[in-house]
């Protein structure tokens, strides 16, 4: 749910190696912006340049994540499955190479069960949910804001969250395997649960 995609060497990776280091060790609370720039070799002023809050930092460039996703919903093939577009991209757009998986473990621990961010990560489900309802309503006629396209948009980024969920309380899982597991369930109105 998150973008990795940052040059290692990047200042803005070093930044959010460091703030990820330093929030995972020591605890969100715990951390100031002003020792997230010292650990990364940066002054305070460039930290904020980069970042306007310590939590814009564990979320990375998310606005690329959300941009990838809105694209790949654009170009979707006319005709096909809504749901199943929405999975596809949101399955496409969370594939990380194997080097960026430790990254992405820390990062989602951080999201996922850190109580100071989950106020900050409401807002980031928002932009996401904006992007898929808004898919829906091109791909059905509806209001975005209608119930259906909320709905599929809530829907679909919470398969996605369990997803992360249960990949990060199992080190063996892999991230892909898991995504599709949910939104297989989730298309398929919980066949597992057996009629």
């Amino acid at each position: 749910m998150t973008s990795t995609d940052a040059p290692t060497g990047a200042p803005r990776a070093r930044v959010e190696r460091a703030a990820l280091e330093l929030f995972a060790s020591r605890g969100f609370d715990a951390v100031t912006a002003d020792e997230v720039a010292d650990a990364a070799g940066i002054s305070r002023r460039t930290f904020f340049r980069y970042y306007p809050t310590k939590a814009d930092a564990v979320w990375g460039d998310f606005a690329a994540h959300v941009a990838r996703l809105e694209q790949l919903l654009r170009a979707a093939a006319p005709g096909r499955p809504v749901l199943a577009t929405i999975c596809s991209a949101y399955a496409e757009v969370n594939d990380y190479g194997a080097a960026d998986l430790p990254v992405l473990r820390q990062r989602m621990r951080l999201i996922l069960t850190e109580p100071a961010l989950q106020a900050h990560s409401q807002l980031r489900y928002a932009e996401i949910d904006r992007v898929v309802a808004e898919h829906v309503a091109r791909s059905t006629g509806e209001d975005p804001a209608g119930l259906l396209p909320r709905l599929v948009a809530a829907s679909t980024r919470a398969a996605a969250t369990t997803a992360f969920a249960t990949w990060l309380a199992d080190e063996r899982s892999d991230l892909g395997r898991e995504l599709h597991r949910a939104f297989d369930e989730l298309a398929a109105g919980f066949p597992s649960l057996g009629g």
